[in-house]
This record gives C-alpha cells, structure tokens and sequence, in this order.
C-alpha cells in the first residue's frame, strides 16, 4: 500500500475525524482502522494488516529487550480500534487526541503504509522546522 498526500480536515464537535473518500478507497474500504500514538506528537491510523506487519517487526525484537518491552506496552495500551461509519468518520478517543494536542484543524498525511494524524498549526511548525533539511534528511536515509 502507497499512501501519499496531505489532508486538511476538521475535527467535528464529537472528535470524528472523516475520512477522505480517497483515502478510503486505498485503504480497501476497512471497516474498522486502528489509531496509535506516534512519535514527535502526532496519532497513527493503520489497517489491521498494517498493524499486524508492524507487530511482526517489533516481535523480532527478544523478549528479554527492557525497552522493546516498555514500547510494547505502552503502544499497544494506547492503540484503538475505531470502526469507520458509513460517512467515513473515526470517532478519536479523547486521550488520544489530549496525547497529540489535536485541536479543530488536523492534516492527515499518507505516510507509505500508514497515516498519520496531526494538529493543522503542529504540522505546520513541524514543516517549516524539517522542510530546509531535506537534503541533508534524505542523503542520511539513504545511507542506512
């Protein structure tokens, strides 16, 4: 799965979040999508597959690794499971949306295989912080 993009979205008066139609689309219509927290303040939204692939790399991981444990416990404590309406709405769960300081304005962007949820001004400072480093950023990724 490709998913690219950048979504400006509002968060309705009960924290629904609706989906781009697209969006929906790419990811097969799920009826049920799973919302995790993410590094540098934002939320993650993936497929169950997606997940599961996730788990599997964090399962290669030795169950005698101190922070491979902390990480799955307080991940997999978080995550929800959110079932998509017929509007193409997630209901986000207050804690989560207090973890990544969602306010009215979000920007849900495709990030390959999973998307990411973020507060529209926490996005923009992130873009403006990261944006000139792109060079630098994608020569380091290469490398690895």
């Amino acid at each position: 799965m490709l998913l690219t993009g950048s979504h400006s979205r509002s968060l309705d008066d009960k924290n629904r979040l609706t989906l781009p139609k697209r969006v929906r689309e790419q990811l097969g219509e799920p009826e049920t999508l799973f919302v995790t927290p993410g590094q540098d303040k934002c939320l993650l939204l993936y497929t169950q597959a997606g997940l599961e692939q996730f788990a599997a790399k964090l399962d290669q991981s030795p169950a005698t690794d101190a922070e491979a444990r902390v990480f799955r416990r307080l991940y997999f404590a978080q995550a929800e499971a959110v079932d998509v309406d017929r509007a193409g709405r997630i209901l986000i769960a207050e804690r989560l949306s207090q973890f990544a300081q969602l306010q009215h304005e979000v920007v849900l962007i495709g990030v390959r295989d999973h998307l990411e949820i973020w507060d529209a001004a926490h996005w923009q400072q992130y873009l403006t912080e990261n944006a000139p480093r792109f060079d630098a950023v994608a020569e380091g990724a290469f490398q690895k």
